[in-house]
């Protein structure tokens, strides 16, 4: 039985990329680390780059795009980007990647297979950044999914592209404490909590629980950072806001795939 799946391949400052099925269709969102790696994550999920309909970027920093050039050269899938992130890309007129680029603005809409994929803006460093809101139908199956990582603060934008959604994949990048009492550059550390910076565990638990408290009933929480959090704090912080015991919340690994539970995933 096909079954709608999210699952992220890996999450992280090395590198990002999120699988979403439904039926017959497969997108990544972002296809950051190697394209070796990331087909062989597939691979482990039982998929492969060959059943991948679009690739969906949400920025153009270079651990959500390191594997688009060989991707493009070996496989030609349709790359869905806003134009303003895809100017880091013309840098290099020659490449591959931009036979296989589809330009959009900042709240673009596309449909692949049975899936729309709505594109909201978010405030990040960089030249564009967007959250994707992703609805999924099957003869079985009918589910909503949000992804927002790289994220400086929750806007009404976001809130409007997650809420209702039945699993997300969130931004939980720091530790406040431990960010400030890190190694890191100090203008480095005030980079990463700025109105452009990432989610920490605080602002993500706060949206989660808005989240549950409006039907979310599972949550992947991405872009730990390895020097500025853990697992268990992110875990605990998120889990310590929802009062339903039957929401599932489990944290994205840097390095293999992570998936919920609560859709029924799997073959």
């Amino acid at each position: 039985m096909n079954k709608c799946r999210l699952v992220t391949l890996y999450s992280g400052s090395d590198g990002n990329c999120t699988f979403v099925t439904s039926g017959e269709t497969s997108i990544l969102i972002d296809a950051g680390k190697s394209a070796r790696t990331l087909c062989a994550k597939l691979a482990e999920i039982g998929s492969d780059i060959g059943k991948i309909d679009a690739i969906f970027i949400t920025h153009e920093h270079c651990d959500h795009i390191s594997a688009l050039e060989t991707l493009s050269k070996k496989y030609h899938i349709p790359i869905h980007m806003t134009e303003k992130s895809a100017k880091k890309l013309d840098r290099n007129p020659t490449a591959a990647v931009h036979s296989c680029l589809i330009r959009h603005d900042s709240t673009f809409c596309v449909e692949v297979g049975n899936m729309r994929v709505r594109a909201f803006p978010t405030p990040h460093d960089s030249l564009m950044s967007v959250c994707y809101r992703i609805e999924l139908c099957t003869e079985e199956h009918k589910h909503t999914f949000g992804v927002a990582t790289d994220i400086g603060f929750v806007s009404e934008r976001i809130k409007e592209a997650l809420m209702g959604c039945d699993a997300v994949v969130l931004e939980s990048n720091h530790d406040e404490q431990m960010l400030m009492d890190g190694p890191y550059p100090y203008d480095l550390k005030l980079r990463i909590r700025s109105n452009k910076g990432h989610l920490s565990n605080c602002d993500c638990a706060l949206l989660a629980a808005e989240l549950a408290k409006e039907g979310t009933k599972g949550f992947i929480l991405a872009h730990i950072s390895r020097e500025n959090n853990y697992p268990e704090l992110a875990f605990d912080e998120v889990h310590g806001t929802i009062s339903d015991d039957s929401v599932e919340i489990c944290v994205a690994s840097p390095d293999t795939p992570t998936e919920l539970c609560c859709l029924g995933g799997g073959e």
